[in-house]
């Protein structure tokens, strides 16, 4: 067994022996495509969402060195037509681009050399593994003389963090090219690829580079956050596998859905970060586990960019808004920003919004991700987030203190700057608005719509976190009618009684808008009281 080539199941045998869980139905989606038209296959998707883990579980199952049916038969794909038509029938090619980076910089080199180095380093290996190889041979050519010999087969390729040195060359066009052209060479060659390449499945965070509108290397067929498709299952873990985890643990599946579900997929509904979960199980602790690694940049510097819009649009996905997004342009790197759309289009692939292909939108997905925007958020150094900070903070301490005139003020504010004059007067943007003033709730609450409660459902509640010391806020909306009228129907409807078990003071806030009050003018109302479960 080589290191690059034929490296064989070991990688995949330790994961096999943790608590996995099978996800080799996307062998059967590659299956499909071995030495077809349509045999190179790129998926991305976000850091710790288990890119390594399907990249050594194909490396065992097509890797001819090494016999794979112990790791394979009690799994899914065992079940499957092809399942030994395939099975440890390829050489393979395994790549994992990260190191070759880390190589390159432990030794002061450029990544524009890591191109050259990873064909040095596979041309070594392939010599150890007993390829004929004539003095001279380049990469290409030690290849294609070997797989024209009848007991050679043709080869797999399979590389990990495929766009990693797009992200670390992310200033450098030259060492982008270079790896670009590398990849060219493989799977966009007349005379190598239809000879050499039996299949080929690359994964990383960013769909592939753009040259122009084009992908770089456009034979490729490609599965986004953006865009899936079939591919939508194996992005994370679903919402059974979730909650078949959280039977075995005896953990609150209904804490885990409101710490990491928020990715949505057609045909597959819910689908969690595996990370996540599996450290919310391994520590019996639900919490933000979105750890910064060289995988991928931080928030901050996104919502940091200075494009037209986007602070207010930050603002409104940290209030719970669903914000539209057009995410054509994206060029698939980390410099190419022509505008706010780009940034978050790059949010999706990154994992920090999840994105709703029917209807367009972003949004940020689960309370994870929703502290990790609390805590960025208040680093930036935009005048206009630093006033939205201070504004919201102060009108959660007038509602607190019961300043009933001041929190009308403050959302009659947020109304007339926030809300176009076409959407003034509808009823649900009266609610975005109070997500919007109360924009900092995260550092002390948890924020719930519509919760069950009582005879109905509560438009907005705010529970305290553990670490807080502030009282429960149970909001109710009212449209052209009175706060006291909003005030009454939380009474009457029990909506308190959800919050009976929380050892803390509980604030009724009614919010009223009369579009018609007294005079004409556009007014909102507040009336504000305590309530005693007693």
């Amino acid at each position: 067994m080589g290191v690059y080539f034929n490296p064989g199941n070991r990688g995949f045998a330790e994961i096999n022996d943790s608590d996995y869980v099978d996800k080799t139905a996307l062998i059967e989606l590659i299956n499909q495509t071995v030495e077809k038209k349509n045999k190179l296959t790129c998926i991305s998707r976000p850091r710790r969402f288990g890119k390594s883990f399907a990249a050594k579980m194909l490396t065992a199952y097509y890797d001819c060195s090494c016999d794979s049916h112990a790791l394979f038969d009690d799994k899914k794909i065992a079940g499957t037509q092809d399942y030994e038509k395939y099975l440890n029938k390829y050489n393979v090619i395994y790549l994992d681009i990260t190191g070759f980076i880390s190589e390159a910089k432990s030794k002061h080199q450029s990544l524009r050399d890591v191109p050259v180095m990873i064909q040095s380093a596979l041309l070594k290996d392939l010599i150890a593994g007993g390829f004929e190889y004539i003095k001279g041979d380049s990469l290409s050519e030690c290849l294609l003389r070997n797989v024209s010999k009848p007991d050679v087969s043709r080869f797999v390729f399979i590389i990990d963090e495929w766009d990693a040195l797009i992200r670390e060359a992310k200033d450098d066009e030259t060492a982008q090219q270079a790896y670009l052209n590398l990849l060219r060479g493989w799977f966009k060659n007349n005379n190598f690829t239809p000879k050499v390449v039996a299949a080929g499945y690359m994964t990383g965070i960013l769909p592939i580079k753009k040259d122009g509108s084009q992908s770089a290397i456009s034979d490729f067929k490609e599965y986004s956050m953006i865009k899936p498709r079939k591919f939508g299952e194996f992005v994370g873990f679903t919402e059974d596998e979730v909650r078949e985890l959280c039977q075995q643990r005896n953990i609150h599946f209904d804490s885990m859905k409101m710490w990491y579900d928020g990715y949505h997929f057609q045909g597959v509904g819910s689908v969690y970060n595996p990370n996540s979960v599996i450290q919310a199980i391994e520590n019996e602790d639900f919490d933000s586990y979105w750890t910064e690694t060289s995988a991928a940049e931080g928030l901050l510097e996104y919502i940091s960019k200075d494009y037209h819009g986007l602070t207010q649009t930050i603002a409104e996905l940290i209030g719970g808004v669903d914000v539209t997004i057009n995410t054509m342009g994206f060029a698939n790197d980390l410099t190419s920003f022509k505008g706010k759309d780009d940034v978050l289009t790059l949010m999706v692939h990154l994992g920090y919004l999840s994105y709703d292909a029917e209807r367009r939108t972003v949004r940020i997905p689960n309370e994870e991700i929703k502290q990790e925007f609390a805590r960025s958020v208040r680093e930036v150094k935009h005048e206009a987030t630093l006033k939205r900070l201070a504004e919201s903070d102060q009108l959660f301490a007038d509602t607190i203190q019961g300043n009933e005139m001041a929190v009308a003020n403050q959302i009659e504010k947020i109304h007339d700057e926030e809300c176009a004059p076409l959407h003034y007067n509808k009823e649900d943007s009266l609610r975005s608005v109070i997500k919007l003033a109360y924009y900092t709730y995260r550092d002390y609450y948890l924020q719930f719509e519509e919760l069950p409660s009582g005879k109905g459902y509560a438009d907005i509640v705010y529970i305290p976190r553990k670490t807080s010391e502030w009282p429960a806020l149970v909001v109710e909306l009212k449209w052209n009618k009175s706060a006291e009228g909003a005030i009454d129907q939380i009474l009457k409807r029990k909506y308190p009684d959800a919050l009976v078990n929380l050892d803390c003071p509980v604030l009724l806030v009614g919010i009223a808008y009369d579009k018609d009050a007294e005079g004409g003018e556009k007014k909102h109302f507040c009336k504000i009281i305590r309530y005693d479960h007693s």
